[in-house]
């Protein structure tokens, strides 16, 4: 019994050690889901316009940046690209991260807006609005609706990737983690809390998830509402 107790004891310090860190995991997500979602939105639409040079340039953006691992990025932000224009290490870290993941809600929101029937596009069309307008009034309302499972489920990721900005000294969960482990000779138990709060995390956002994808299912495209 006394073994258990010490051993909560020791949780508990840990835990509220690295409580104290949660915020900037969370706000380093946010930052970079941000980046992503104007990224994705922009070379989304670049891939379904007409224009062949745009369509190239949002091409080689996707897969370029889906090629390349997010850890390499993120060196390529802060030692890279930072030496010439002097990155801070939390601007490094949210670019590296928003633009690695912008890559993949660009095919998201391509994906959703050729989920449209094209004879909404010629409708629109039909009646005096322009590609810009029907694009704006028509297609993306209707798509948002869609995307937004995927789209909910690349911020939990987002939120678990946020861990490796860790590797250049932005302290977040995993690099105050890293730093009471070295500190105390606890790896097991601190390792063990930081697993736990990514857990409690993710477990939060996915049910948010849920709840999110009922409020805007839309009927034919695999989103059911629950019956409650």
């Amino acid at each position: 019994m006394t073994w258990l107790v010490e051993q909560f004891e020791i949780l508990s310090k840990i835990a509220y050690y690295l409580i104290q860190v949660v915020h900037w995991t969370i706000l380093i997500t946010v930052c970079a889901y941000a980046i992503a979602l104007v990224l994705g939105l922009l070379f989304g639409i670049a891939r379904i316009l007409p224009n062949r040079l745009t369509r190239l340039i949002s091409g080689a953006y996707i897969n370029v940046l889906r090629g390349v691992p997010l850890l390499v990025l993120i060196f390529f932000f802060y030692f890279g690209l930072g030496k010439f224009i002097n990155l801070d290490r939390f601007v490094a870290g949210i670019l590296a991260v928003g633009v690695c993941y912008g890559a993949y809600m660009a095919e998201i929101f391509r994906s959703g807006m050729q989920a449209i029937d094209y004879g909404q596009h010629e409708a629109a069309m039909s009646l005096g609005m322009t590609r810009w307008q029907t694009l704006r009034h028509i297609i993306l309302p209707q798509s948002i609706r869609i995307v937004i499972p995927p789209a909910c489920n690349e911020f939990i990721a987002c939120l678990k990737d946020s861990s490796l900005v860790s590797i250049i000294g932005l302290r977040e969960l995993t690099r105050a983690g890293r730093e009471y482990a070295n500190q105390n000779f606890l790896d097991f138990h601190t390792w063990l809390v930081v697993g736990l709060i990514y857990l409690i995390l993710t477990l939060s956002l996915t049910r948010l998830v849920r709840r999110i994808e009922a409020r805007y299912a839309v009927h034919g495209y695999g989103v059911k509402r629950d019956a409650g």
